[in-house]
């Protein structure tokens, strides 16, 4: 775990016991993922910048009930204020992401499988635009592993194949633990590389905690396919008790939860 993300975990940990929201443990599983993305790859200005903000790189969070982690990330890089961090859940920010709320945020997200549709006809416009600003933009989606047992991903798996939408990444948040249980017991799904390999994308595997390996999966992929990144991640991460516990997927931060997974944070 980088400092950095030891952070991020902490801020989320603080905004879940202030807003007493679930999720936790969802948000905590792609932690490393959302600060190797903001703070190694993506090409987005910070502070707000109108002309920078068009050539921008686009993060598309489409498991959006872990919304703290990009609440928390946007916060430590300068794009919300405290008091728009700390209104998660009550005023300000929604449990999922409200592409309203900040212009950080590029889609009102919260049903499942919507994200990599969007992220395809996203993809597609920055290669199509008779006018682009930046031929090197990139699109990156987040996808839950429960998330991708939806009829859509795997659609739009297929036309972004066919598009060669190499400007695509998708990233597995791949924990194995969704709303009721096992993803693999519930509708399984591996061999995952196969699968997204026989629809026409380049896939790798890699520890979703290990930042080194994602930057390092995305700096190095030259192809005219999409590229999917399956992150083995575990629920919880970070803290001892969370970890691949399915409750913690609703459970709430009370004062000894936030005591003790502070101590650990610490």
């Amino acid at each position: 775990m980088t400092d950095i993300a030891k952070e991020i975990r902490k801020v989320v940990l603080n905004v879940a016991y202030k807003a007493k929201s679930p999720h936790i443990g969802s948000a905590f599983s792609c932690v490393d993922i959302i600060s190797a993305l903001y703070f190694k790859i993506l090409d987005i200005p910070f502070p707000f910048d109108l002309a920078k903000y068009k050539k921008r790189d686009i993060f598309i969070l489409s498991k959006a009930h872990s919304a703290m982690a990009l609440y928390a990330t946007l916060y430590l890089k300068g794009a919300i204020s405290e008091n728009e961090l700390f209104g998660y859940y009550q005023s300000t920010l929604p449990a999922h992401t409200d592409r309203n709320s900040s212009p950080y945020i590029e889609i009102s997200a919260g049903s499942l499988g919507h994200g990599l549709p969007i992220a395809v006809g996203v993809a597609m416009s920055i290669i199509n635009e008779k006018n682009n600003y930046n031929n090197t933009r990139r699109v990156f989606v987040l996808l839950g592993d429960g998330e991708i047992q939806e009829g859509s991903v795997w659609e739009a798996a297929m036309l972004a194949s066919k598009l060669k939408l190499h400007n695509l990444v998708a990233l597995i948040d791949r924990n194995d633990l969704q709303g009721y249980g096992r993803a693999s017991e519930l509708v399984d799904y591996e061999p995952l590389e196969k699968k997204w390999e026989s629809f026409g994308w380049d896939c790798v595997r890699v520890c979703g905690h290990n930042e080194n390996e994602i930057e390092f999966s995305i700096n190095s992929h030259k192809s005219d396919k999409p590229l999917c990144i399956i992150c083995d991640t575990i629920k919880g991460n970070g803290v001892s008790f969370m970890e691949d516990e399915l409750k913690w997927h609703y459970f709430l931060v009370t004062d000894e939860v936030y005591k003790n997974a502070l101590e650990e944070l610490q």
